[in-house]
């Protein structure tokens, strides 16, 4: 897993790129990103899907701020990115949530 981050000095937004291997997306046939960032939709920021299985997406975020995400994997595996800048825990108390600093 892998989260690149390019500040854009045109825009005060940064080109945050998502990348999800085929070893963390254990040969699913769909992956979602589902986060703050998109009000926990679902299905709002579907991820490509690579030849080599990995999945892929690019999200423009505001910068000085911290986003809570997690993977949806083809609709019932969630995961979270092993790769993320820290985890905070679920209001549900059961898992934790990824989180991207901006």
């Amino acid at each position: 897993m892998s989260i690149k981050k390019q500040y854009l000095k045109s825009k005060s937004v940064c080109k945050v790129t998502f990348t999800l291997p085929e070893e963390s997306a254990k040969h699913a046939e769909s992956a979602n990103i589902v986060g703050e960032f998109n009000d926990w939709g679902i299905y709002t920021t579907p991820m490509k899907k690579l030849k080599n299985g990995s999945f892929i997406v690019t999200i423009d975020l505001e910068p000085n701020r911290e986003y809570q995400f997690r993977y949806l994997l083809d609709d019932q595996i969630w995961e979270n990115d092993l790769e993320a800048d820290k985890y905070v825990p679920t209001p549900y108390g059961d898992s934790e949530n990824s989180v991207v600093v901006i």
